[in-house]
């Protein structure tokens, strides 16, 4: 074998030949159309912000049925589901031709989310709200009443604002109404190949199935806060001491448990028990201060009056051993 490992001219030619022959006859990369491809649309980076959003979906829970409650006269059922990555036109291509959709800027990020409401949701809250049960609209509209209009404006303040608490926990945030449509090709959001997170929650407050209110966040958006997002997601990895002990003390602190009070203790004789007939008067002296009792413990000293027509106890000392002590 020759020491010197330069091919000659005539050897680069052969191997360029057979190469192109090669790539002819199985179908080579030259064979199929050249494809597009946008620099830094890649949704892949974003995925670890989607952990961070599913927690904020399960705190948003509870302040949706807060929410939603005064609308329906009744405790809602809110449950959410994990968030997924869909491009924009996709999601579009689902929807009908009548939909509630609010269009809010979220600063700092980027752009702007959208809030989607079922219209038919919309119609029961207005039924529930002024004395009827929700029934469901017989047949269905293609534009809203005024009063509906008005229901929905409040409650979409409602619902964003919601949000924006939750969202206190990884940055501070300011939404801004942009604009409400009820046709989906009119919510510019995105592009249509565009990435949108879609978060979905499904209320509710009456018998049946539920209906679905989503909140849409545009992956470009996501990006100005994902460092954010991921350090949280990180952060609630696993369990924490911390969170335990304050999910437990929130838990015992709904316990419910029975207090008393003592307004007086007569004394009598066996006989005088034994001769008591309806009627008859018990003298009692009354105290100043008198006990408020939990668990056969004494917890505390107050005063007996009145509050909105009903008996009440002002507590005018604490017992230096607390309950549990």
């Amino acid at each position: 074998m020759s020491q010197d490992q330069t091919l000659s001219g005539e050897e680069i030619s052969a191997l360029m030949s057979e190469a192109r022959e090669s790539g002819s006859a199985e179908g080579g990369a030259s064979a199929g159309p050249a494809r597009a491809f946008s620099l830094g649309g890649d949704g892949a980076r974003t995925m670890a912000a989607i952990p961070a959003l599913d927690r904020l979906g399960e705190r948003m829970v509870k302040r949706l049925r807060d929410v939603i409650e005064p609308f329906a006269r009744n405790k809602p059922r809110v449950e959410t589901l994990p968030a997924e990555v869909r491009a924009f036109g996709d999601w579009r291509a689902e929807q009908s031709e009548f939909v509630s959709l609010s269009l809010y800027t979220f600063r700092p990020l980027k752009g702007a989310i959208l809030l989607r409401i079922e219209p038919e949701f919309v119609s029961r809250l207005v039924d529930a709200f002024y004395g009827g049960n929700g029934t469901a609209p017989s047949r269905r509209a293609r534009e809203f009443t005024a009063t509906e209009e008005s229901l929905l404006g409040r409650l979409a303040e409602a619902v964003i604002g919601a949000l924006a608490e939750v969202w206190q926990e990884i940055v501070p945030v300011r939404p801004q109404l942009k604009g409400r449509e009820t046709n989906v090709g009119f919510a510019e959001l995105a592009g249509a190949d565009e990435a949108v997170a879609v978060t979905r929650f499904e209320v509710a407050p009456w018998t049946g199935p539920g209906s679905g209110i989503e909140i849409l966040y545009p992956i470009a958006a996501l990006r100005s806060v994902e460092p954010e997002l991921a350090a949280k997601s990180h952060d609630e990895a696993g369990p924490r001491t911390g969170d335990w002990r304050q999910r437990l003390g929130a838990a015992v602190g709904e316990v419910r448990i029975e207090a008393r009070t003592v307004l007086a203790r007569p004394e009598l004789s066996l006989s005088e028990l034994m001769q008591l007939q309806e009627g008859d008067v018990i003298p009692v002296s009354l105290t100043k201060l008198v006990p408020l009792i939990v668990a056969g413990r004494r917890v505390a000293l107050g005063s007996v009056g009145e509050r909105d027509g009903k008996a009440a106890l002002k507590i005018e000392k604490m017992e230096t051993r607390r309950l549990g002590q």
